[in-house]
């Protein structure tokens, strides 16, 4: 072999193993694709406070956003609360006119957090907008819950109608903010929809009780490229306009869809230009929407939401607009999100009443009560599915035609976000900071 081949041979091995060691990424909620499918890994099953955490990251401050990484570099978002007097408290609340159990503030500072995934220490701490007097959020919700998206080199930001934000990822420095007041809505629960980027696009939902739009800003310089405001007839009570779902996109019938939930509605958006394509009402009140679609099979499936859930799978396939092929009424979510597998749908409910679905037809596979309360939407790794409740147990079913528990990981505090995977290892943020759980770092 001469000098030239050895030096190919040597070229090619060292690029192998690099492509090889680089780990995989999770750069926005409920992953690459939005299906909540981990890559290939060799994921932990059992874990509790003192078995298998690598790390323990003290989070400051308050949030319910997922962590997201892309080449090493973790970050998560995170609300330092300065709670109202009890004076205070009183007097804004004469203007709630939804539920009273609220968190009220005197001021917020949101902030994004760098974390070493090797040590769980906090590299780097942005605060990128503080609010005197905040909108109150609901006591299950946070100023802080949508999830940022990391993408190469930059970091994006989305606190609903607090603004946007974009960082450089490695050095935490701010590139561009948008708080335009074209973009401010009553939450009236807080801000809860997680952006997505397609393109040069970064596209998000402002459903709020007083205004819903889907909007665009250019991901290069956070300037507005296109809002548009939502068609379908509302409710006359404004509480039962506002929506907090996450957006997708996918290719239906050989172009990109914006898939869309609002109040009442399922819209399909162009989402180069904004454009309306198709809307499809729920045909029940669907409001407060937090569960984020799923597409397979040719089919979406999407849940309504508040008042009484009910799952609904429309095909999409050579139509101009899909058609509801069927609809599941007991034992839907509200907030969690569906989770398919092969062809079948798994559906946890909130009150932890999970069910088996064949997702071609709708048929009832199996349902059994696992117990708990959940508002994280689960995860698929190792073949197995992972449900974390808001009592800080994750319960790890093995998927099949009949519920077979493999783990139940109690840490002792809640689980408002979902699980996000890091190479052979999750990262799980309860209400105490972010663990690192696996075998090993690496």
């Amino acid at each position: 072999m001469n000098a030239s081949t050895l030096c190919a041979v040597f070229f090619f091995a060292t690029l192998a193993s690099l492509l090889q060691a680089k780990p995989k990424s999770w750069p926005q909620w409920r992953g690459p694709d939005a299906s909540g499918h981990a890559f290939e890994g060799n994921f932990p099953k059992h874990w509790s406070l003192d078995k298998n955490v690598l790390w323990k990251a003290n989070i400051p401050g308050r949030g319910h956003s997922s962590a997201v990484h892309e080449n090493g570099l973790v970050w998560i978002t995170t609300a330092i609360e300065t709670p109202a007097s009890a004076e205070e408290r009183a007097e804004r609340l004469k203007e709630n006119e939804g539920l009273a159990t609220v968190n009220v503030l005197s001021e917020v500072s949101l902030r994004a957090l760098r974390i070493d995934p090797q040590s769980g220490k906090v590299l780097l701490n942005v605060e990128v907008i503080r609010k005197r007097q905040p909108q109150w959020v609901h006591n299950l919700n946070s100023y802080a819950s949508p999830s940022p998206l990391i993408e190469d080199d930059r970091l994006y930001l989305h606190f609903g109608a607090y603004g946007n934000v974009c960082l450089d990822a490695e050095n935490g420095e701010l590139l561009w903010k948008n708080n335009q007041p074209e973009l401010w809505v009553m939450h009236e629960n807080g801000p809860g929809s997680s952006p997505i980027l397609w393109e040069n696009l970064m596209i998000f939902h402002l459903d709020g009780s007083d205004r819903q739009s889907v909007v665009a800003l250019f991901k290069d310089t956070g300037k507005l490229a296109w809002q548009t405001e939502r068609s379908g007839e509302m409710r006359e009570n404004p509480q039962f306009q506002k929506s907090y779902s996450t957006p997708i996109i996918h290719t239906m019938n050989q172009k990109p869809v914006l898939l869309s939930c609002g109040a009442d509605w399922a819209y399909g958006y162009d989402p180069r230009t904004g454009e309306e394509l198709w809307k499809i009402k729920y045909g029940i009140l669907g409001f407060s929407n937090v569960s984020r679609p799923i597409v397979g099979h040719g089919m979406f499936y999407i849940s309504t939401c508040f008042m009484k859930a009910e799952i609904h799978a429309y095909r999409y396939e050579g139509l101009d607009t899909p058609e509801l092929v069927w609809k599941m009424t007991k034992g839907a979510p509200k907030m969690p999100s569906p989770l398919l597998v092969g062809k079948e749908l798994y559906v946890m409910n909130d009150g932890g009443i999970l069910s088996c679905v064949d997702a071609i037809t709708g048929e009832l596979q199996w349902r059994e009560r696992v117990g708990g309360e959940f508002s994280s939407s689960p995860t698929f790794a190792n073949g197995l599915l992972y449900f974390s409740d808001r009592a800080g147990k994750t319960t790890v079913i093995r998927p099949g035609k009949e519920l077979e528990v493999i783990a139940e990981n109690q840490m002792g505090s809640p689980h408002m976000a979902s699980i996000t995977p890091y190479r052979n290892s999750f990262l799980l943020r309860s209400e105490e900071g972010l663990y690192r759980i696996g075998v090993s770092k690496e």
